[in-house]
């Protein structure tokens, strides 16, 4: 029953994306069109800098990037194929194909980074987190229930002894984080840059938790994915995808600055932000073990019926 009321309410928002985000993509003669679904997090720098530096048309792709307000809205929209490539975290992914849809992992995004000290938990201004149990009562904005950040910020609570059932949880997207937060309607948001570090410089919050400090490293924190039958009418154009992402890596890596650029035509930020935030570690291949890792977490907080089979997540 429950895996049949998700995929109802999946394929609902799969018609509502279709409707409000402008249909299919048209056919072209010499590149293959793409309409890449993405949220607003600098996670997606691989795919802004592809774009704005011209690495998906070198590898014959026409990618036109569309702003998604939540990352749990992804798998409808790549099954009503109102976007071809989406950027689902991977508990969404995975809960999305234990529901019974069909999404496979194309290229990585970007990884956890226990340098990142600025994403993570920011308690709002008054508002007295000084150890774990603190959150208990506490109601908590998050962008996408469920998503990377939710199931990580879980995992942190029960690691420290917290049963996470007596959090309050609230969807908040990234955009809208700072001012929720100061609004006085959640206690804390979870978010990462650059809407972190603006709520610290506005004296909206603090970092209570650095989330991205307490993860493992190199774990993975949003995939590229499509669908199955998609993916596999298309190889050439996933893994000229593939290889696009992978030179971006190599750009942000080479020229930092350049890539912060990149950032800001996507993601509108103010020069004296854009100078201070932290750009993620990008990556564009994925393991199996990156895979388990989140089979494992989610399979402790009981949030998949069956475990995957990892090695079909992922097309090689």
């Amino acid at each position: 029953m429950k895996r049949k009321v998700f995929k109802r309410l999946v394929m609902a928002a799969a018609c509502f994306a279709a409707v409000g985000l402008g249909g299919g993509i048209q056919p072209a003669a010499a590149q293959t069109k793409i309409s890449l679904g993405y949220t607003a997090t600098l996670g997606f720098n691989g795919a802004f800098i592809a774009k704005d530096q011209g690495f998906f048309q070198k590898h014959g792709l026409d990618v036109e990037l569309t702003l998604i307000g939540l990352n749990s809205n992804i798998p409808g929209a790549l099954v009503g194929n109102s976007i071809q490539i989406g950027g689902p975290t991977p508990p969404v992914l995975m809960q999305a194909n234990d529901g019974g849809l069909d999404l496979v992992v194309i290229a990585n995004c970007s990884v956890t980074d226990p340098n990142n000290t600025k994403d993570g938990v920011m308690a709002r201004a008054g508002v007295s987190i000084a150890k774990p149990s603190d959150f208990i009562g506490k109601k908590v904005g998050v962008p996408g229930l469920n998503a990377f950040l939710h199931v990580m910020f879980r995992q942190w609570l029960l690691n420290n002894g917290v049963d996470y059932e007596k959090v309050n949880f609230v969807e908040v997207p990234f955009t809208q984080s700072a001012d929720v937060l100061r609004s006085g309607s959640v206690d804390a948001v979870i978010t990462g840059e650059p809407f972190s570090t603006r709520i610290v410089a506005d004296n909206i919050g603090t970092l209570a938790v650095p989330l991205a400090v307490q993860a493992p490293p190199n774990i993975s924190a949003i995939f590229y994915a499509s669908t199955r039958d998609w993916a596999k009418a298309h190889p050439d154009a996933v893994k000229a995808f593939h290889d696009a992402i992978a030179e971006a890596v190599a750009f942000q890596a080479k020229d930092p600055a350049a890539a912060r650029i990149s950032a800001s035509k996507f993601i509108k930020l103010p020069p004296e932000v854009l100078s201070t935030i932290t750009l993620p570690v990008l990556q564009a291949d994925v393991s199996d073990a990156q895979l388990q890792y989140w089979v494992d977490a989610m399979t402790r907080q009981k949030m998949l019926q069956e475990k995957p089979d990892v090695a079909k997540l992922l097309v090689r």
